[in-house]
């Protein structure tokens, strides 16, 4: 049961972007969804962010529904209202759509008051030349740290 710390996350994201910023969300979500999100079962390697009727939602994060005994059935991979000022949703979807820019969430987490936040990233899409040389970085990086221990 997670009370606090990471509940969910995207780890491909880092990988297939380039982050340039980074902002908090909170997230609407129902009771078992919280439920289930405590229990750490969620998946979002492929959510996305985006508008939707002026507002900025969640999608295809899939939430399993929870099975202790509560009738509350939601859809798994449903749209999820995410909640930020009115200030940094246009600042947001101004870059998305001005700059080509792509929002993507990083990870889920509960806050030390215990309330679902989303945090989402700024981003630019990498090349698949960038992504060979950021592997060969990080495969560098650990053969010299393999070195450097073996000493």
């Amino acid at each position: 049961m997670i009370a606090h710390g990471i509940a969910a996350q995207n780890r491909k994201a880092r990988f297939d972007y380039k982050i340039l910023d980074t902002i908090e969300a909170g997230i609407v979500l129902h009771g078992a969804e919280v439920k289930s999100l405590r229990l750490g079962r969620a998946q979002m390697t492929d959510a996305w962010a985006g508008e939707r009727d002026g507002e900025l939602y969640l999608f295809n994060l899939y939430i399993p529904e929870y099975q202790g005994g509560v009738f509350a059935r939601f859809d798994v991979r449903g749209a999820r209202k995410l909640l930020v000022k009115r200030k940094e949703r246009s600042k947001l979807l101004g870059a998305v759509a001005r700059d080509r820019q792509t929002l993507v969430p990083l990870d889920i987490h509960f806050n030390p008051r215990g309330l679902a936040k989303v945090t989402l990233g700024l981003a630019e899409g990498k090349q698949k030349a960038d992504k060979r040389q950021a592997s060969a970085e990080r495969d560098w990086a650990r053969d010299k740290a393999r070195l450097l221990r073996n000493r």
